[in-house]
């Protein structure tokens, strides 16, 4: 063949034994050809990646506020790993968090750590429907109706079940049942003792509300600090206000703390170790629903990492209240 013919090997050619005359091979070599420049096949395009790794990545950088070094995730994650509990702190409104939050339980099952989910975001009335859907035994869409789910759950927190789900690992939902916590906010903590048995039992059987630091920056965060008010009957009606809902605050913290405690002491088919998502405010410094963890399970390893979006991850440098906020700090991109 001369260097300048390029050979193409017809797949409409026909085969040496068919019998047909030349002339006729050639004519239906042709129709062939034409038909597949009429009608070409569609574009090949590029398989995207898997979904798990889609929904993982994101920029991030880790801090171990114990060495005061930065570290990375996947040494963080060899940490976590043996453990007995983690909190998460975590900011609601941030995508970026709940991209970080999948990447963490996905690293986890990397390394064959056998995990109880808990979640803020899930009741303790609404555990037989989670429990139900996590068995096959109803669907997504019958699980979603009965069991109040956040109103960004399919983009932020749907990940972390579906992961547990397709681990067969325990999932708690592990706050107090919001009604009861509205109804403190309304009329204070004592309300609870004109509740039925089986009520009752959603929430902390211990309630402890101490004004201490955490209370004060519970305070600070609802602008009505005690010591910016005067001695007038308006100071006071705000602080008794104020008090209410610090009440309904201790109550999700201790329920939440009860309940991770509790799957804990239950522990089925050996040693599990329990990651607890929940508002950062819930577990900065060392304070709330952490707090009552390590109260609950004196002698265990509990350790909490602290979510913080920035605008920016360049020249960061952590310091001052930062540091007393988790063992880890996890910066990600706003």
């Amino acid at each position: 063949m001369p260097a300048n013919r390029i050979r193409i090997d017809n797949p409409y050619a026909a085969t040496k034994n068919d019998g047909m005359p030349a002339l006729s091979q050639c004519v239906l070599m042709l129709a062939g050809v034409a038909a597949f420049l009429q009608n070409p096949p569609p574009p090949i395009t590029p398989r995207p990646p898997q979904e798990s790794i889609l929904a993982t990545y994101v920029p991030e950088r880790v801090f171990d506020t114990r060495s005061r070094t930065f570290t990375d995730f996947e040494a963080m994650l060899a940490e976590l790993a043996r453990v007995d509990v983690v909190l998460v702190g975590e900011q609601h409104d941030d995508p970026n968090t709940h991209r970080l939050e999948s990447a963490l339980l996905q690293g986890l099952v990397r390394r064959n750590v056998p995990v109880t989910v808990s979640l803020e975001m899930f009741e303790r009335d609404v555990q037989p429907a989670l429990d139900a859907y996590l068995g096959g035994k109803n669907s997504e869409e019958d699980f979603l109706k009965a069991s109040r789910p956040w109103s960004r759950y399919s983009t932020d927190y749907r990940s972390l079940v579906e992961i547990a789900k397709d681990r067969s690992w325990p999932v708690i939902a592990a706050n107090v049942p919001r009604k009861y916590a509205s109804e403190i906010a309304k009329t204070g903590i004592a309300s609870l003792s004109a509740l039925p048995t089986a009520e009752r039992a959603l929430i902390a059987g211990s309630l402890q509300c101490p004004k201490d630091a955490y209370f004060d920056r519970f305070a600070a965060s609802m602008g009505e600090h005690p010591g910016s008010t005067t001695a007038t009957e308006a100071a006071s009606t705000s602080l008794a206000t104020l008090d209410r809902y610090y009440q309904s605050q201790c109550a999700k913290d201790e329920t939440m703390a009860e309940s991770i405690a509790g799957s804990f002491e239950r522990h089925d088919g050996g040693p599990r170790l329990i990651v607890h998502f929940t508002g950062a405010f819930h577990s900065d410094f060392g304070t709330g629903t952490l707090e009552r963890v390590r109260l609950r399970l004196p002698g265990r390893r509990v350790v909490a990492l602290s979510v913080l979006p920035l605008a920016s991850l360049d020249n960061l440098t952590p310091d001052g209240e930062d540091l007393k906020r988790a063992e880890y700090l996890v910066y990600t991109i706003k």
